[in-house]
């Protein structure tokens, strides 16, 4: 009887109905933050937040639907007797104010969530880790992370792209399965999918996948509907290419990937000799099946042959397939085995002017990422690109190429920004153009649009990891160090090893939340020592002096460990041997202990300047004199060669890179007595885009700023940063 009885009391004081309308407005709350915060990239412990959140309000409405009734007077206590004062509303209002009233609360607090979460969020991994305390005696700062939190690293607000739905008008072309008895006809296959993907993607009116995004998948995989999803598009293009001798048989199918219907499908029966165009045909039906509307322009494009020499032909899609492999090994060798089947594709047809082009760009990328290029070899590839434009004067390839040259060869970024624009007018979803677009806008320090840029690239790419590392570098550079630590875990993820994310998720945990331990594990697997140093993106900051696999040593002011780990380093040559020497000089100094190596110093001098002398704008060499000089004592000549290094790189020149250069100033002017510059020099670096070298977090615990530790001023700059947050406006030093 009293089990009834309390069901029955429940049932009158309406709980019933308040659980159930708190069970759909909780349900409600939680489809709106799983699919809107991700719009705005919040972090994914919001979201958890959010759910814990509703899921504690539960009891709690419970217990005050038991407890109060809501009246027109104000909440009053239930009579346990004869109910809620006799004023109340209807019971179903009473149900909804309550539920309302809760829904209220966990608004506020997941908005608090928020706003905590773009002010910076948990604490830093470092307050966990403790630094090691120096050899030296000096008091350890291990105990300053424990109040350095992402709360006060400085962010650029940039609003991401809202999420969109897929178009109808979508498709990624997967690779091309070979099936020719010979593998080696691999070559045949790939080029055949690139070249329909090339016609595809000069289709304003449809979205088209890039090849990087999609190289990774198999040709007819099982599950269509969750690669369409993850690649953002409604259709799949699907083929496999049949050579034998001078027989060729093409196979391609256009499938709905919700539904898995095909809506188009043919087969190509052709020889060699009359290949040609049959990407051109693909191209149509495929726009023909998504009633994608082509410009007059279009139409042409689409049905332009770029040569009907079937030997050529073979070799072009030979050196097509060697240069994508050449990208991804970034070889020397490989790069010209693939400019010399360029060239003999020109040699049997003169007038093919997409090989033109593509030799062009093929010789820029390894002059950029592997070998540069003389003045003289810059200028026979300038001949190339002009004899592509001579044969066809709007050929998108010959405008990227061109765009290219004017970015890798002269950093001439207005002509080379020109160039990529019209790359797009002609061909709408080419990565390359858009890539290159965001990339200038780095390089000028316009950091909004090259953030929103390469969110457009990445809607044509979504995984291509060096596009997605690219965007989580930019995002370390702005501070917004969580979402970079997101994007960066994601490129590695889909591409493990890539060197530059794992560089970027490095200089991410190790400047942004100092976390030597999590930079050690984003360098899994070792990338290797790169003792090249003329090779090193961030020439000029202490950090490739010491080496990223050394550093995290130093950060926790284990200098014994970083000077073993440097005895193990594979050198090889005088130069490596001048690298290694200079790198175990810098520790010695950051350590305090310089006074025990003054010989190795003195002997070590000479052979550093004879190569500065052959060499005398490499930033490498000036920052191993200047070090070098500090330890001897000799501040003035060191600071003389460290304000060289960023006069060879500034920032009006390359905002993206400059940076490095002119942090590189301030840690020797630290360590030279110039205390007053580098602090100027510090507060220049806190106040523009510079997380990758610069942030408080790395003020606080780098043992290279020990020097600075006991300075009133250097305290005032940590606190005036701490809680800034900046405009949205680039570099100060970009033009």
């Amino acid at each position: 009887m009293a089990s009834r009885g309390f069901w029955r009391e429940l049932k009158r004081r309406h709980v019933y109905r308040v659980a159930a309308a708190y069970a759909f407005v909780g349900w409600l709350l939680i489809q709106v933050a799983t699919q809107v915060f991700p719009v705005f990239r919040l972090p994914d412990w919001i979201d958890q937040a959010v759910v814990l959140l509703i899921l504690i309000g539960f009891p709690i409405a419970l217990v005050l639907a038991w407890a109060f009734d809501a009246t027109p007077h104000g909440i009053v206590r239930i009579d346990t007797e004869g109910g809620a004062d006799s004023r109340a509303p209807p019971h179903s209002h009473r149900a909804v104010i309550t539920v309302g009233l809760i829904g209220v609360l966990v608004a506020v607090a997941a908005g608090a969530v928020w706003w905590h979460a773009e002010r910076g969020g948990p604490a830093a991994p470092v307050a966990r880790d403790k630094a090691s305390a120096p050899s030296d005696g000096t008091p350890s700062v291990a105990s300053a992370a424990a109040g350095v939190s992402a709360a006060k690293l400085r962010v650029i607000p940039v609003p991401p792209i809202a999420a969109q739905p897929i178009p109808a008008k979508s498709i990624a072309v997967l690779p091309f399965e070979n099936l020719s008895e010979d593998k080696g006809n691999a070559y045949f296959a790939d080029g055949m999918q690139d070249l329909i993907l090339t016609k595809l993607a000069g289709i304003g009116d449809l979205k088209v996948i890039s090849r990087t995004s999609t190289e990774k998948y198999q040709s007819h995989p099982d599950d269509l509907k969750i690669i369409a999803q993850q690649l953002g598009v409604a259709t799949i293009l699907e083929g496999s290419v049949q050579k034998a001798g001078n027989q060729v048989l093409i196979n391609v199918q256009l499938i709905d990937a919700h539904s898995d219907n095909h809506l188009w499908a043919e087969s190509y029966t052709r020889t060699l000799d009359n290949i040609f165009g049959v990407e051109g045909e693909v191209a149509q039906k495929v726009a023909d099946a998504l009633q994608a509307r082509l410009t007059h322009a279009e139409q042409q494009n689409v049905a332009a042959i770029p040569t009907q020499n079937p030997a050529a032909y073979d070799w072009f899609l030979k050196a097509e397939y060697q240069a994508n492999k050449a990208f991804d090994s970034q070889d020397v060798a490989d790069f010209k085995l693939a400019e010399a089947n360029y060239r003999q594709a020109i040699a049997l047809d003169p007038g093919f002017a997409l090989a033109y082009a593509r030799l062009a760009y093929s010789q820029l990328v390894r002059h950029w990422f592997v070998a540069p290029l003389s003045p003289e070899e810059l200028m026979k590839v300038k001949a190339t690109i002009d004899h592509a434009f001579a044969l066809v004067p709007d050929l998108p390839e010959a405008h990227l190429a061109l765009g290219y040259y004017y970015y890798w060869g002269y950093r001439r970024y207005a002509d080379a920004s020109a160039q990529f624009e019209q790359v797009l007018q002609l061909a709408p979803n080419n990565v390359e153009a858009l890539g290159g677009l965001a990339f200038i806008d780095r390089r000028r320090g316009r950091w909004p649009q090259a953030l929103a840029t390469l969110q457009q690239a990445l809607l044509i790419s979504p995984r291509d990891a060096y596009l997605l590392g690219q965007h989580g570098w930019t995002l370390c550079i702005v501070r917004r160090y969580q979402e970079a630590e997101r994007l960066l875990s994601r490129a590695l993820a889909i591409e493990p090893g890539k060197t530059d994310n794992q560089d970027g998720l490095w200089r991410t945990r190790l400047i942004g939340f100092g976390d030597a331990p999590g930079a050690r594990k984003a360098n899994d697997p070792l990338p290797g020592w790169r003792l090249d140093t003329h090779k090193n993106i961030a020439a000029g900051e202490i950090v490739a002096l010491i080496n990223p696999i050394v550093y995290p040593d130093v950060f926790e002011r284990n200098f014994d460990a970083a000077l073993r780990a440097w005895d193990s380093a594979p050198v090889n040559t005088d130069a490596e041997q001048l690298t290694r020497r200079a790198a175990r000089v810098a520790i010695e100094v950051v350590a305090g202990r310089q006074s025990a190596i003054q010989s190795e110093c003195a002997q070590l001098r000479p052979p550093l300047e004879a190569a500065l002398a052959k060499h005398p704008d490499a930033i490498p060499n000036l920052q191993q004199v200047a070090w070098v000089d500090v330890c001897l004592g000799r501040n003035a000549d060191a600071i003389a060669a460290a304000r060289r290094m960023p006069e060879e790189l500034p920032l009006s020149t390359d905002a993206f890179f400059g940076a490095y250069p002119l942090a590189g100033l301030a840690e020797v002017e630290v360590h030279a007595g110039a205390k007053d510059q580098a602090l100027q020099l510090i507060d220049q670096l806190l106040a523009m885009p510079a997380g990758e070298v610069m942030s408080v977090t790395r003020l606080k615990l780098d043992p290279v700023w020990d020097p600075l530790r006991g300075d009133p001023r250097f305290q005032a700059l940590l606190k005036k940063y701490e809680n800034a947050r900046p405009a949205l406006a680039g570099s100060g030093g970009a033009p």
